[in-house]
């Protein structure tokens, strides 16, 4: 009796024994499962992060650029265009445009280039031997900006007038270091007088570093490279997204409500949904030849516009947002449209009364984070020409403009790699910041619905 007593708890004893060494390595796996997952996380988080340092400590410099303050005399000997004309009674309004035609064409043919050498002399009198180099230390473009100050107010010619003025583009990267100093005369640009005029200036503190508005107030330019801007392909992206919002989604969400709710089940709409999943594994590139094959050659529509953009990410954007919305109709119970239809309410009520305003959230979800998703795309665009150089920002969506991936695209190609290198990451910094908040909306959205329903 005492034999069997002792084989039972022996058994007994073995095993719990078993068990308690089961369920240790149950939990050290557990532990190690999450140990994983952890790490994941955290190996994520630090390329998110070296990714987002990375941009931001090359970008950040480019929000600031050389500039000099000067006093400038619009001074009447050369700027001798005489007063803008203005329209006599007997005159015709194309013999008046004419004259105003005139009128600006002298303006243009004045010499700018002496009266910004005058200015930095008045300031610097010393210069004056050094007259022909003083040209090089201003950009291109601005001359032209001071020709258009006096156009639009006349009343300048006559005056002095304090404006900042931006220097060249090598000017700025010889006075903030992004040059080796050391290399010799003929790998610089700038000849060693403006080079040495430049440092005397910045000592002095005439030629400074400011805040780059011109940055968001310019568009691109080749002519003048420290004038380029992201106005021209910030307002392009804009409507585009604006394209997009106002022709997917709408058409996306119904035709995910009529897929999900309405829709026989038969093999025609097996074959339609097949084809959706198909069309979201698509490279966006694809989409591209359509567009251009369709919307330009095709339907004639204007090229490298921000509508044919738009129509073709809205094409792009479609199979997102129709899967996003069937799974936000997926996940409201059965429950609510029985209940709904048993209370006697009709198909069309249950749907867009009942079950819609519970899938809110996560169609309002899906569908912005489809659109920021295409507000990245680069690759369809390129294939509708919205790569070409456009010197104007666009109005209207029918206009010709570019977008902020292609602005990226294109400086990130430019042969002035010291100075265009700063200004890429500043435009991935402004295209980021777009997509984050179109994600902080995404969010945004989806709590508030959330709370209200």
């Amino acid at each position: 009796m005492s034999s069997t007593m002792d084989s039972a708890a022996d058994k007994r004893d073995q095993i719990q024994s078993r068990v308690a060494n089961s369920l240790r390595r149950r939990h050290a796996k557990e532990k190690r499962f999450k140990m994983f997952g952890l790490a994941a996380v955290l190996i994520g988080l630090a390329f998110v992060a070296v990714l987002f340092v990375s941009i931001f400590s090359r970008g950040l410099p480019a929000f600031w650029q050389s500039s000099i303050t000067l006093d400038v005399y619009f001074d009447p000997q050369i700027l001798d265009v005489g007063p803008p004309p203005e329209q006599r009674q007997d005159e015709s309004p194309r013999d008046f445009e004419q004259r105003q035609q005139s009128w600006r064409t002298k303006l243009t043919m004045a010499n700018w280039n002496e009266v910004l050498q005058n200015a930095l002399i008045d300031a610097k009198p010393e210069l004056e031997e050094h007259r022909r180099s003083l040209r090089k230390l201003f950009t291109n473009g601005e001359k032209y900006r001071l020709r258009d100050m006096v156009a639009e107010e006349p009343s300048l010619i006559g005056q002095i007038r304090s404006i900042e003025l931006l220097a060249d583009a090598e000017v700025d990267v010889w006075v903030r270091g992004n040059i080796d100093r050391s290399l010799p005369d003929e790998r610089l640009q700038l000849s060693p007088e403006v080079r040495r005029i430049a440092d005397q200036l910045h000592d002095e503190g005439i030629l400074n570093v400011s805040f780059n508005t011109v940055l968001f107030t310019n568009s691109d330019s080749r002519s003048s490279p420290a004038s380029a801007g992201l106005a021209g392909a910030f307002m392009g992206s804009l409507f585009m997204m604006m394209v997009v919002i106002c022709l997917a989604v709408p058409v996306g969400v119904a035709s995910a409500i009529y897929l999900e709710e309405f829709a026989p089940q038969n093999k025609f709409v097996d074959l339609i949904e097949v084809n959706i999943n198909n069309l979201a594994a698509v490279p966006s590139i694809v989409f591209g030849l359509l567009g251009a094959s369709i919307f330009i050659n095709y339907l004639r529509l204007p090229l490298s516009a921000p509508l044919v953009g738009g129509l073709v990410l809205s094409l792009m954007t479609l199979p997102t947002v129709i899967i996003t919305t069937r799974s936000a109709l997926k996940a409201v119970p059965p429950s609510i449209r029985q209940a709904a239809l048993a209370l006697g309410a009709s198909r069309v009520q249950t749907v867009f009364q009942q079950v819609l305003p519970l899938a809110i959230p996560g169609i309002l979800t899906g569908s912005i984070i489809g659109v920021a998703q295409a507000l990245g795309e680069t690759a369809p665009l390129l294939l509708i020409g919205m790569n070409a150089f456009v010197a104007n920002i666009p109005a209207t969506p029918f206009e010709q403009s570019t977008a902020l991936p292609v602005q990226i695209y294109l400086w990130q190609g430019n042969e002035m790699r010291n100075f265009f290198e700063a200004r890429t990451s500043a435009a991935i910094i402004v295209l980021v910041l777009m997509m984050i908040t179109l994600n902080a909306l995404a969010i945004w959205l989806r709590k508030k619905f959330e709370t209200r329903w």
